[in-house]
């Protein structure tokens, strides 16, 4: 099987899908493994530390996404209908493509994987099951911006998150609120917690508060008989009558927090609107809101996605790609869960696509020119779609 890792085109990225490490494992099971030129530069990883893991570096990019029977990235593809980028488009039909797809999101580009008969496999949708644990690039992922976020709050905040003791007296350590405990937040409450700040957090789903407590933080929440999870452990739309409870909660704590961490989504999907432009008001100067849902739409209704807003004095953050500011371990990482994924059915030298199997069967997106990917297809359909 020749598997290929293109360099990342998105502005800003700097990840890249393989490490030398990956690619040792992948050469030594009979994986012919091709990386572009400069792939590595970003993480710090140059091309000749490839060479000697045993791969092959490539100058064409085109032409190996058109060669190959593999390709992995550490973002999706361009659909290519407007720029022309040789990605989506320039894959071979029947190759396979393993990818953050974020398939919901990205309807144009599934369009274009199903009519390229292209096998994509989205690493969101990898399920949390056990077996799948060392394939889970979304936590990976997730636990590196929970932890940047709070760093980026750290540097814009006006005041030391610990509390000292100096001869000048006695400076209160900084309040932080940290809204969703799935890994980002739960990442982002150790490291507030880490650096000294007093932590409060919430969430729609009670079984977390024991997390939450473990990690020395406050649970703060609305008590509620609804059923607050889906299967997959992700949060789902309440009641009208929860959100309003939720609102006024939100507000009482943001009025008194130095930061605001938002982590929350819908189905690890869309971003719902959870800290309104009044609740910011509220806030005190100098307050910052790091907006770890940006990439959905963001929680804060003042949320930029991709720049800083600044309303009454409070800073809101909307950071698209957080991983990318820390390449060299997200790459790592990143790196060893693609692995897994990929030598999890390399059976007697082929890649065994068996779409019984529970982890195939929920991070298959597209196969054989169809999307069988089931919120993906219903998302299609809304739109007067059907492949």
């Amino acid at each position: 099987m020749r598997l290929f890792v293109p360099r990342e085109r998105l502005e800003g990225e700097r990840r890249v899908a393989l490490v030398p490490e990956s690619v040792k494992k992948l050469a030594a099971a009979g994986i012919s493994v091709s990386i572009e030129r400069g792939a590595g530069a970003g993480s710090f990883i140059e091309d000749q530390a490839y060479t000697d893991a045993g791969a092959v570096i490539e100058s064409d990019s085109a032409a190996c996404l058109s060669g190959a029977d593999f390709v992995i990235m550490a973002n999706a593809p361009s659909p290519d209908y407007a720029t022309g980028a040789p990605e989506a488009g320039a894959l071979r039909p029947g190759a396979m493509l393993l990818a953050p797809l974020l398939p919901v999101r990205n309807l144009p580009l599934v369009r274009r994987l199903a009519e390229r008969s292209i096998t994509a496999f989205s690493t969101d949708a990898i399920p949390r099951i056990s077996r799948a644990q060392g394939m889970d690039a979304l936590s990976s992922m997730a636990s590196i911006a929970g932890y940047r976020a709070v760093i980026l709050a750290a540097e814009r905040l006006p005041k030391y998150f610990p509390m000292l003791m100096t001869a000048a007296g006695t400076v209160l350590p900084a309040r932080v609120l940290v809204i969703g405990a799935g890994v980002a937040g739960l990442q982002a409450i150790a490291t507030a917690k880490r650096l000294g700040a007093v932590v409060e957090a919430t969430d729609t789903r009670p079984a977390v508060r024991g997390e939450i407590e473990s990690l020395g933080a406050k649970f703060v929440g609305v008590e509620t008989g609804e059923s607050a999870q889906d299967a997959r452990g992700y949060a789902k739309e309440l009641s009208k009558d929860f959100y309003v409870k939720q609102a006024e909660l939100i507000a009482r704590h943001c009025a008194s927090a130095d930061v605001v961490i938002t982590t929350a989504l819908i189905g690890g999907v869309s971003a719902p609107l959870l800290v309104t432009a009044a609740m910011v008001e509220g806030m005190r100067p100098g307050s910052v809101i790091v907006d770890v849902a940006a990439p959905g739409g963001g929680n804060c209704e003042l949320t930029k996605p991709g720049g800083s807003v600044e309303r009454g004095g409070v800073t809101i953050l909307g950071p698209l790609n957080l991983p990318s500011e820390m390449p060299a371990h997200a790459s790592l990482l990143y790196s060893r869960n693609v692995t897994a994924f990929v030598l999890a059915f390399w059976k007697e030298g082929a890649f065994a696509l068996d779409l019984s199997d529970d982890i195939l069967k929920e991070a298959t997106i597209t196969h054989a020119g169809r999307v069988i990917h089931r919120a993906t297809a219903q998302a299609l359909e809304k739109e007067g779609v059907h492949l």
